[in-house]
């Protein structure tokens, strides 16, 4: 009955939130993103949430780039995340959404860009986190080890960032591309020809990638033993640990993550047992789908 009302009413509701987005105050802009992505999921996958995802997108990536407001930017994250994980059909409007995250990750200078700002640390760790959520979708299709190099060379500086939120969103994406293999080039590359390159420029790419490997792998190995400092909250501190040396267990050892997923208003609960699941699983948590029980 539900799906059947919205399925009739979405246009109209499109166009006001949308609006709300565009011109409302940081709480209008939160609520609309929040039922934009609402929205999305009550229709699932097909023709409506695919319209939902291309009247939304200009806007959220308007928000992105204004700069203006960090919450904004949260809501507009998180929102951009759920439209495009539920309404892209391939992976170039996949891509687009990726990209639009990344600017906020990780911003260039440019002749057309001017002064390169810094996103705040909530910021920070809310985009890292929604382009993890959207990297877990693209496992299906073909992956070009070489493009992946800066982005997971980047974020493996983030593991040394003085936010400890920031620290953890940069080990679940971490550990995602560990899991999608997107650091492993003799398994996705045969003699050059997907990297665009010459065996030599293949050799290279591998022990660069071992590198990051084996710098991930040492920082990680800092952060599942932080001692913390006087005045460290516990429990953060604590969260931090546990995740990564789950992350080391899952890079050494190859043991998957297994957790207790129950869908919030009703007695089933889903079972997962990849990082992929998983951080598909917390990122619906952030729109209140799903609560998570361990």
């Amino acid at each position: 009955m539900l799906h059947g009302l919205v399925e009739d009413k979405y246009a109209t509701l499109m166009s006001q939130l949308n609006n709300s987005v565009k011109r409302g105050s940081t709480k209008e802009v939160f609520l609309a993103s929040h039922s934009i992505g609402l929205l999305a999921i009550t229709l699932g996958v097909g023709s409506s949430s695919h319209e939902i995802m291309e009247e939304s997108h200009p806007q959220l990536c308007r928000v992105l780039q204004a700069w203006s407001d960090a919450s904004k930017m949260i809501s507009a994250l998180d929102c951009l995340a759920v439209i495009t994980f539920v309404g892209a059909s391939d992976l170039a409007e996949t891509e687009l959404s990726l990209k639009a995250m990344w600017d906020v990750i990780h911003p260039k200078s440019g002749s057309n860009v001017g002064t390169v700002r810094k996103p705040r640390p909530p910021v920070l760790a809310a985009a890292v986190s929604a382009w993890t959520f959207l990297l877990t979708t693209i496992g299906s299709w073909r992956i070009n080890t070489n493009i992946w190099k800066e982005p997971i060379a980047f974020l493996s500086t983030l593991l040394e960032a003085d936010d400890r939120a920031v620290r953890m969103a940069a080990g679940e994406a971490l550990v995602l591309c560990f899991e999608l293999n997107l650091l492993d080039v003799s398994s996705r590359e045969d003699d050059g020809v997907n990297t665009g390159g010459t065996a030599g420029s293949k050799n290279k790419l591998f022990l660069d990638m071992q590198a990051l490997k084996a710098k991930i792998s040492g920082l990680a190995t800092n952060l599942s033993a932080e001692a913390g400092g006087q005045g460290a909250d516990k429990k953060k501190l604590t969260d931090q640990r546990d995740l990564f040396q789950r992350i080391l267990d899952f890079v050494k050892y190859g043991d998957c993550p297994e957790e207790s997923i129950k869908i919030a208003g009703k007695r089933d609960v889903l079972r997962v047992s990849s990082w992929s699941e998983l951080i598909q699983c917390l990122g619906l948590q952030n729109i209140n789908i799903l609560s998570c029980s361990h």
